[in-house]
């Protein structure tokens, strides 16, 4: 048995020898994306980046009006205070801490609830860019498409602005 199993490693080795150069010698298509640039130019991103706007925008205005009531309240309050009595300027200095606290707190939540909403967006489009370039690298006879972490890449791999295109294409109402 044991003559057996070393003329089957000793079949295995050569034929491994025997396939080596005609896998060595087997051209790889390669590519890279520059998944930043990809983000940055695809017409998906920047639907979900004005997306976002429009749905954070009012709650951005109001803060904003909120901020500018508070400034006209402490520039006031500053102007008045030699003439005002104790109670009335304490009651004002409440009132304005008050506003400004309520104003931080409502900010907060503002870029926690952007944030959320803005990772929830851009896993979207993260997803369908990875699709675009699984598609994209299939229909090309690509064996691999490479991303983050590379150091160099030559322009002759550099296929972020056809996949870019691709996406385009297929977004008809996107603004070129």
């Amino acid at each position: 048995m044991s003559s057996t199993l070393k003329q089957t490693w000793l079949a295995l080795i050569v034929t491994a020898a025997a396939l080596a150069p005609a896998v060595a010698s087997a051209e790889v298509k390669v590519g890279f994306v520059n998944t930043a640039k990809l983000l940055e130019e695809s017409p998906q991103a920047r639907t979900a980046q004005q997306a976002l706007e429009s749905e954070f925008l009012p709650r951005q205005r109001e803060l904003a009006d909120q901020q500018k009531a508070l400034q006209e309240k402490e520039e006031k309050l500053k102007r008045d205070a030699a003439v005002m009595s104790e109670a009335d300027r304490s009651k004002a200095e409440r009132e304005l801490r008050d506003g400004q606290r309520d104003l931080a707190r409502r900010f907060n939540e503002l870029q926690e609830d952007a944030n959320l909403r803005r990772n929830e967006e851009f896993a979207k489009v993260q997803r369908s860019l990875l699709q675009e370039v699984q598609t994209y690298a299939r229909a090309n006879g690509f064996d691999l498409i490479v991303s983050d972490g590379v150091l160099f890449a030559s322009p002759a791999v550099d296929v972020t602005a056809q996949v870019v295109a691709a996406l385009k294409a297929k977004t008809p109402s996107a603004g070129n």
